[in-house]
């Protein structure tokens, strides 16, 4: 039997992760040091951000809904109650003076 050990392997993958994690720490420090503790965004500050756009995309959608039903209950000017449109033509149009000839 032989009491060789076989050689020492660097693991290529740990190379990358611990310069990322070095870079993640540099620029967690530095974002604190020009921004401050107080601006620094957090997954609370993250949450409650989307947590305010959904709720105005609710009251926007909330509005234009107001608006729809608005609007459709209201007729356009013009369509009398029975909804038929009422077609008018003017005087000078070739339409008039083809009925009239």
């Amino acid at each position: 039997m032989s009491a060789v050990k076989p050689a020492s392997t660097i693991d290529v993958t740990s190379i990358p992760r611990a310069v990322l994690s070095v870079a993640v720490g540099v620029v967690h420090s530095v974002e604190r040091a020009v921004v401050g503790d107080a601006r620094i965004r957090t997954a609370r500050g993250n949450a409650w951000e989307a947590i305010c756009a959904d709720r105005d995309r609710a009251h926007r959608r909330d509005e234009i809904r107001a608006l729809v039903a608005a609007l459709a209950a209201t007729p356009p000017a013009g369509l009398p109650t029975n909804g038929q449109p009422t077609v008018r033509s003017s005087s000078g149009s070739e339409a008039s003076r083809a009925a009239v000839n």
